[in-house]
């Protein structure tokens, strides 16, 4: 998949005003609406168009697209680096299936699953008396945790990038930190609600709620699936060939395991309910890797030689 550069589509620069895009959008639309163009790929063009405004003209979607496109140009070969959209702070309902459908598979890659969680968006509005009383739009937000706040709970400081159009119709990015409390037992693409922490209500109306879409950040040892939790445990060869019985460290404390006898790296051992808490908790996966010592000294190189004339072994042999 190639990146598609939206301020070239438009022809306009990256700092480019809010009215500089749409002035832009509409010269563009005049020249190759199907309903008026003469040119031959007007319909192509005009849904290129149609795209790149989409996205320039929403303020949020542009500053998360910006930071995206910074270090890639036209054409480049592209792939969205994982949770590239996270920490950016969304309103309203973003871009339905339909429109990921509509457009390129770029858009449907970037925006497609980003648009918005169940539930977000205008909660509907009453009037009464003349005054309408509505509630507020809810916000959502993608934020990265540390997996170990999964298994202890936790409350962190979570930075949010709001953004918004200055007087001048440039997009800005502000900043706002809460306070938020992390339930031991979350897991990935579970959502956490804070009421209130949306946008204002109408007529005294009670503010929307900021939906926090709940992933982890990269861990070096662990990778969680659902509750689940994967390992790789490293053992010696004598404790794989032999037997014995480790000390495996997790983030809710030390366990004792047993490695049985002629274990190869590869094999999974699967001790259950020591994965992320919960109802039910998760289970702890790990794969064994035997990890072979350096014949770095003279002693150990005479072991290794005395392995290698005592073991009839040839690990390529058949069967």
């Amino acid at each position: 998949m190639q990146f598609k550069d939206y301020y070239q589509t438009l022809g306009v620069a990256r700092d480019a005003t809010a009215d500089e895009i749409r002035k832009a959008f509409r010269k563009l639309a005049r020249k190759y609406h199907p309903d008026v163009s003469k040119e031959a790929n007007a319909e192509a063009r005009m849904q290129e168009v149609n795209e790149a405004n989409a996205v320039l003209s929403d303020p949020e979607k542009r500053a998360a697209y910006d930071q995206l496109g910074r270090n890639y140009q036209p054409g480049q070969e592209f792939r969205p680096p994982p949770d590239w959209d996270a920490g950016f702070e969304f309103s309203g309902q973003g871009f339905s299936p339909r429109d990921a459908a509509n457009f390129s598979d770029f858009f449907a890659e970037l925006f497609g699953r980003a648009g918005g969680m169940g539930g977000a968006g205008q909660r509907g509005f009453q009037s009464h008396g003349g005054s309408i009383h509505a509630q507020g739009e809810d916000h959502h937000a993608k934020v990265l945790l540390d997996l170990e706040d999964a298994f202890t709970g936790a409350t962190r400081q979570i930075g949010l990038r709001v953004p918004r159009l200055d007087a001048q119709g440039r997009v800005i990015v502000d900043t706002r930190t809460l306070n938020v409390k992390i339930p031991q037992g979350v897991s990935a693409g579970q959502v956490l609600r804070l009421a209130g922490q949306g946008s204002p209500g109408m007529g005294g109306a009670p503010a929307g709620d900021l939906l926090l879409e709940v992933h982890f950040k990269p861990h070096p040892r662990m990778r969680a699936d659902g509750r689940d939790i994967h390992l790789t445990l490293p053992v010696t060869p004598w404790e794989a060939a032999l037997g014995a019985v480790v000390t495996v460290d997790l983030p809710a404390g030390q366990i004792k395991l047993r490695i049985p006898e002629n274990a190869q790296s590869g094999k999974q051992l699967r001790v259950r309910g020591k994965g992320i808490p919960g109802k039910p908790a998760g289970d702890l996966l790990l794969d064994i890797q035997v990890v072979l010592p350096p014949a770095d000294t003279p002693r150990a190189r005479e072991l290794y030689e005395t392995m290698a004339k005592e073991l009839a072994f040839n690990p390529r042999g058949k069967g």
